[in-house]
């Protein structure tokens, strides 16, 4: 079988889900009827605009103590926690360099960070689509000291959950969601190292037969709607894998935290974050088309204007931010500095604009960024009388890809784009 040309999540996604609908592709250890069952009772869910996304409509997989999902200190002034997440506050970024430290990086989790012995850790490729076609049961095995002996690759590379932005859904534009309720926190660029995912793959026997990659986390199974649905895992075509996928097992300089996948994760560049897998254990190499709930029940889109079974998510969306707290208090009358961020999934960003209450003007763009995974931006302003206002910031992409008024709706609160109304008060 010829290998699949192109890298792109919304082709992969889209040839997956056919297949998954034909029952031409293959998940193993999940019942095919369960999870179309399960589809049933997630769409109801939906319907009623239930408060949690259909990844997290348990309150915690079976056995699993809720009380610490994350390992890292909360610190306030760094992070606000969102049920078994954390999202980085805007204003932790002021001052700070092109990446986001460790301690202030966003954390997303559908149970719990676990707590991994990099001594015992294996990584372990196993299927139909490498030499011999190890099991699972006997794979192909690198220790973490493995890893580190073959050639080093270092990205700086962007990691958004795909909810990023849904509370502006509800909060802007009355279009409420199901779903953890991210602000536009729930995005990073860090300093990724550790070794290419195609070296790897083609040290455990890579064939040309081969079509998918599914690396899965280690942990613990997720349950829902009464289906144990196994770790978290998700996709890629050969294409993707063999081209910027990295192991990686450093993070911003140290070893990866525990709250980031420590020992070693997927770094997948340019793909919503469900495919950068955490505390990656065992990946599947397969000759035949692999799906699992992770791309065709769950981060798909729904709604008016989507197929029945959910369009493709694509691309990540074009955002902007700036680096200040909501309802932050700035001096009336006296020159201020405003800092930014803007980002998308599509490419670089190309140009940058504020309003802060007299219309849209230029932003002046970091020099150094330029072609980056994301661009930081300043504008100055002078508050002309005390009393509240506004901030808005848009950015367009090299694709031409720009900020809307108002974010196309799906019923899961996926990829808001629209421009972000920022209250400041002036005193």
């Amino acid at each position: 079988m010829p290998r699949p040309l192109s890298p792109e999540e919304a082709d992969h996604d889209a040839r997956r889900s056919r297949q998954w609908l034909a029952g031409q592709a293959r998940c193993v250890g999940v019942d095919r009827g369960d999870l179309l069952e399960l589809g049933s009772a997630m769409a109801a869910l939906t319907a009623a605009a239930a408060e949690r996304e259909p990844v997290a409509v348990a309150p915690a997989p079976v056995g699993v103590d809720p009380g610490s999902p994350i390992a890292k200190p909360l610190r306030p002034e760094l992070l606000r926690p969102l049920e078994t997440n954390a999202e980085m506050h805007w204003e932790a970024m002021a001052g700070q360099g092109y990446v986001v430290p460790n301690d202030r990086f966003f954390v997303r989790n559908h149970s719990v960070t676990p707590r991994l012995d990099a001594r015992a850790w294996r990584l372990r490729l196993f299927g139909t689509g490498l030499r011999d076609a190890p099991t699972r049961d006997a794979p192909v095995e690198f220790t973490l000291d493995d890893l580190r002996r073959l050639p080093a690759a270092e990205r700086t590379a962007l990691v958004e959950c795909a909810g990023n932005g849904r509370y502006f859904f509800a909060s802007q534009q009355g279009h409420p969601t199901p779903g953890v309720a991210w602000g536009l926190g729930g995005v990073g660029v860090a300093r990724w190292r550790g070794v290419r995912l195609g070296t790897v793959l083609r040290l455990a026997g890579l064939t040309d037969d081969a079509v998918d990659v599914m690396p899965e986390g280690l942990d613990p199974d997720y349950v829902t709607g009464g289906v144990n649905l196994g770790r978290v895992r998700r996709p890629l075509p050969i294409a993707k894998a063999l081209d910027d996928v990295l192991l990686a097992y450093e993070m911003n300089g140290e070893s990866l935290p525990a709250d980031h996948g420590f020992p070693v994760r997927v770094v997948v560049p340019g793909w919503i974050g469900i495919s950068s897998i955490k505390w990656v254990g065992p990946v599947e190499v397969s000759a035949t088309p692999l799906f699992s709930p992770w791309n065709t029940h769950f981060y798909r889109m729904f709604g008016p204007g989507h197929p029945g079974e959910g369009g493709t998510l694509g691309v990540q969306s074009v955002k902007s931010a700036f680096e200040l707290a909501w309802d932050a208090r700035l001096p009336a009358g006296a020159e201020v500095l405003l800092r930014g961020r803007s980002w998308s999934g599509a490419g670089p960003i190309e140009r940058v604009e504020v309003d802060t209450g007299d219309g849209w003007r230029a932003a002046e763009l970091v020099a150094a960024d330029r072609g980056g995974a994301w661009q930081r931006w300043t504008a100055t302003w002078r508050p002309p009388a005390p009393g509240r206002f506004t901030l808005r910031a848009r950015a367009t992409d090299v694709t031409g890809a720009s900020q809307p008024d108002r974010a196309a709706p799906n019923d899961l609160g996926y990829l808001f784009d629209g421009v972000v109304h920022h209250p400041v008060t002036a005193a």
